[in-house]
């Protein structure tokens, strides 16, 4: 099953793709070829631009407190393993005293590199980390691989409560939803929301043996999903001859 996401608010919208670029960052770390470096660093000044909103530490600290407070309501239920609760309690608490700790914006220790910034403002250039722009970097990409690891993992390690931050509350946010099965006659489907405010996060998982790609859109009183075929152009069209059904989450 391939699964799709689409939030419903900028705040969430922004932790996704925070969450994409750290996703990509660990597996290019672990790499060793140079030019996977190259574009590990590159993600690296993605997270900070990403990341350069001056509400993001603010958002997520506050995301933390919202379910910690929401966890705590559960002390003394009976349905509720004490044990368990009070893990995720203490992650909860882990998570937002690592990223209370952290100064200022996230990245703002690496924004304090000259050399670090001197390859940010040329690698958005085509071309622009050439041997002959930045000879100490093209030096760089040329030490073994261990090397280039660590420093990589150490850059990266600054951005790691942001990191951590953004797992915990999508992660959270997720497990609020209740996966069903609904049908797509004629490949669309709509559904009324009723309270709207509740939802931030709808989750769509298709079969790929179907070869249909859903187009999302939603605001606070409609969910709608049509689904596409691409043809051999990659151009998608509305699959009208085709009934289908997909897994719906919609996450409180």
């Amino acid at each position: 099953m391939i699964l799709y996401e689409y939030p419903f608010g900028e705040s969430i919208r922004t932790t996704l793709r925070l969450e994409h670029l750290f996703d990509r960052l660990g597996v290019l770390i672990w790499r060793q070829d140079p030019v996977d470096h190259h574009f590990a660093l590159a993600t690296i000044f993605e997270i900070m631009d990403v990341a350069a909103r001056a509400d993001l530490k603010s958002d997520l600290l506050r995301d933390l407190d919202r379910h910690k407070q929401q966890f705590m309501a559960y002390r003394g239920n009976p349905a509720i393993q004490e044990a368990a609760l009070d893990e995720v309690l203490a992650r909860i608490e882990r998570i937002h005293h690592a990223l209370n700790q952290v100064p200022g914006k996230a990245g703002q220790a690496l924004a304090a590199n000259d050399w670090l910034m001197g390859i940010r403002s040329r690698i958005s250039i085509p071309g622009g980390t050439c041997e002959f722009d930045l000879p100490s970097y093209y030096a760089w990409q040329h030490e073994p691989a261990a090397k280039r690891q660590e420093d990589l993992q150490q850059w990266a390690g600054t951005l790691a409560p942001f990191a951590e931050a953004v797992r915990l509350v999508l992660g959270l946010q997720r497990d609020g939803g209740h996966p069903h099965m609904v049908a797509a006659p004629c490949g669309q489907y709509q559904q009324n929301l009723k309270d709207s405010r509740s939802f931030h996060l709808l989750r769509l998982r298709i079969d790929p043996a179907l070869g249909l790609v859903p187009e999302i859109s939603a605001n606070r009183l409609m969910v709608s999903i049509r689904l596409m075929r691409p043809d051999a152009d990659g151009k998608l069209k509305i699959a009208s001859d085709t009934d289908a059904s997909f897994e719906l989450t919609l996450c409180a």
